[in-house]
């Protein structure tokens, strides 16, 4: 049996107590609860309608549960005064499913708008840092002088989780961050999530659907279903739990096991899939 690479004894960052969330009469969450420690990458799926971002917009402090209780970093996020409440969110990084950067900004004064905000920074210091972010990000110093709408997806993507690392965040969520992009730009992001998790020590929780993702890069995954976690471990934890949707889901697993070439992305077939060079 391997051994864990985030002890058990790690510290929770996140800490999700029976929550409960309604729309009128439609039950999204029913008792939802679990704990990520520091240091995790954990990705959290389901099915359509199952609230997986509305999960993460509770965490975060942007919508209120009906009922439950949801700590980040150890403040109570929905009972919490406003200075805890603010010195929490100067810990935490999101990046949107759509990157939601400022389209009328370019993409240095976007990754610098949480340190104008939240960080008293020399104005000397400001452009080394933002460059910095960039580099962490994967990104040239010079793309700081482009708008958004000038970036291809992935550009945007990491334009989006150089603003989401600006003030050196503790935890980082992201909400679909491969979406849209083609197959060698999406493993070279999960890639990136894995440095940011293994070499800088960031928690990392992804919202996704990217099968891909969840077989190259998740140590743990959280499922939801009916309104609760309906399995919760590593990929063979979860992929052995007797549920209707998990299996249909993973069901392509077994053709990538099996090394079913036709199965696989043409980037990750011998010779990259293609003929010449």
């Amino acid at each position: 049996m391997s051994v864990p690479r985030v002890p058990a004894g790690a510290p929770p960052v996140i800490e999700i107590d029976s929550v409960v969330t309604r729309f009128g009469s439609q039950v999204v969450h029913n008792g939802v609860s679990l704990t990520i420690r520091r240091g995790e990458l954990v990705a959290l799926i389901g099915g359509s309608g199952t609230g997986k971002s509305v999960l993460l917009r509770e965490v975060i402090g942007l919508q209120r549960p009906n009922a439950g209780r949801v700590r980040l970093l150890g403040t109570d996020v929905w009972a919490s005064d406003a200075p805890a409440l603010t010195a929490m969110r100067r810990r935490f990084g999101m990046m949107f499913q759509d990157g939601a950067l400022f389209s009328s900004l370019d993409v240095a004064a976007n990754v610098a708008t949480p340190l104008l905000e939240h960080a008293d920074v020399p104005a000397d210091l400001l452009g080394p840092l933002v460059d910095l972010r960039l580099s962490l990000a994967g990104l040239p110093a010079e793309v700081g002088a482009k708008m958004p709408s000038e970036l291809s997806g992935g550009m945007r993507k990491r334009a989006a989780i150089a603003r989401a690392l600006a003030l050196e965040p503790e935890v980082l969520f992201l909400d679909e961050p491969t979406s849209g992009l083609d197959p060698i730009t999406a493993r070279a992001f999960d890639r990136l999530l894995q440095f940011l998790c293994h070499d800088l020590g960031i928690t990392v929780l992804i919202v996704t659907h990217d099968l891909d993702t969840l077989l190259s890069i998740a140590e743990r995954i959280i499922v939801l279903g009916q309104g609760k976690v309906v399995a919760d471990g590593t990929l063979d934890e979860v992929t052995s739990v007797d549920d209707a949707w998990i299996q249909s889901y993973f069901s392509v697993r077994a053709t990538y096991a099996a090394g079913d070439l036709r199965a696989r992305p043409a980037s990750q077939r011998p010779n990259g899939g293609g003929h010449g060079a």
